[in-house]
């Protein structure tokens, strides 16, 4: 296959693609809804920063650092009171907005505030957005934007590479033919669907000399429906299947330490109404279940030891270097602070540090 020869240089030394310590602004998904019920409050690690998610009386979501600002207590020990949540360890109360009410040793609240994140509900999952004002809603599926959905959350796990790693693999067209067998050729058409999702659509016919394909292609009118929508390069909702039922699967992933990928299967199709709607949809969601551990399957032990280097890209590897590009246009931020990144001051702090190594610690 004929390599691409334009300079593949901007792709393998990368800003915010396959960095262990940086990621892009937006909504990651923190616990499952089911773990936080009324009154109860979590500690949730995410991208390397302490949170506490609680639920209040009334069911609203709060999400504050995780630790008082009097001693450190971590602040998943305490509990919900109200609308707010107290310290286990001397009982310091904050309000919603993080605002300290109650200090019961003074009498009287004092002047602060914890950090609050913005905190959201959607397909079972609590997602917390990692800037200041959430920009974009959360993660949906294109097809469905306007729909009400049923959901099932399904397997999580965690793969020894980069969620922007595991992303590309849903847009490796030469892989489909080389993994899964699929006798037929995928070229992606990709659009941009805001500042932080981009979809990635097959708009091949192809693959007439294959049995498979001649049996399947009465039940589509154009191309065989695949396509592929991603959001801040950790989240991808997968559209299959033939015009008359269309299969949704979110894989939301996370960074985590080491470079390494978290990730929860999400399984989503449109609400019927009725309780024949309901079962209808139980069938679909078993079915979209089956689909998804089929496409998973054979690419399982490949990302648990891949070293991701694109060397010498190929033609068929054009949908990739486009995802990468696109990765590299959003706003990066740093793992545990969730500052905007500072390439300069990164270096600094590198250089700074080699040093230090390289003359080994000084003494007092």
């Amino acid at each position: 296959m004929k390599a691409v020869s334009s300079n593949i240089s901007s792709y393998r030394y990368t800003q915010i693609f396959n960095r262990s310590r940086r990621f892009i602004e937006g909504w990651y998904w923190a616990i499952p809804s089911r773990k936080l019920r009324k009154g109860k409050v979590k500690a949730v690690s995410l991208l390397g920063r302490e949170l506490v998610i609680y639920r209040d009386i009334e069911g609203e979501l709060v999400c504050f650092d995780a630790y008082c600002p009097h001693m450190g207590a971590h602040l998943a020990e305490g509990k919900v009171e109200g609308g707010g949540l107290r310290c286990l360890f001397h009982n310091w109360k904050f309000d919603r907005k993080g605002d300290c009410v109650d200090v019961p040793c003074l009498g009287t609240p004092l002047p602060l505030q914890l950090k609050t994140w913005h905190v959201a509900e959607k397909y079972g999952m609590v997602w917390v957005w990692t800037g200041e004002t959430p920009l974009q809603p959360l993660p949906f599926v294109p097809e469905l934007e306007n729909e009400e959905c049923d959901s099932i959350l399904t397997s999580q796990f965690i793969k020894n590479c980069h969620p922007n790693v595991l992303m590309i693999n849903a847009i490796d067209a030469h892989h489909f033919n080389t993994v899964h067998n699929l006798p037929l050729e995928i070229v992606f058409r990709k659009e941009q669907l805001n500042e932080n999702a981009v979809i990635f659509s097959n708009v091949t016919w192809g693959g007439e000399d294959s049995f498979l394909i001649k049996l399947i292609r009465p039940f589509y009118k154009k191309a065989i429906t695949y396509s592929m929508c991603y959001w801040y390069g950790s989240i991808g909702t997968v559209t299959l299947g033939p015009d008359f039922l269309h299969f949704h699967i979110m894989f939301a992933l996370r960074l985590i330490e080491d470079g390494k990928a978290e990730g929860q299967t999400i399984l989503i199709t449109k609400k019927r109404r009725g309780i024949f709607g309901w079962l209808f949809n139980k069938v679909v969601l078993w079915l979209t279940n089956q689909v998804g551990n089929y496409f998973a399957k054979g690419d399982t032990q490949i990302f648990q030891t891949i070293k991701f280097d694109l060397k010498t890209p190929t033609k068929a590897d054009n949908s990739i270097l486009q995802f990468i590009q696109n990765v590299e246009k959003q706003k990066a931020l740093s793992w545990g602070s969730w500052e905007a990144v500072n390439e300069e001051a990164e270096k600094k702090q590198q250089q700074k540090a080699e040093m230090v190594k390289s003359k080994g610690e000084p003494n007092d």
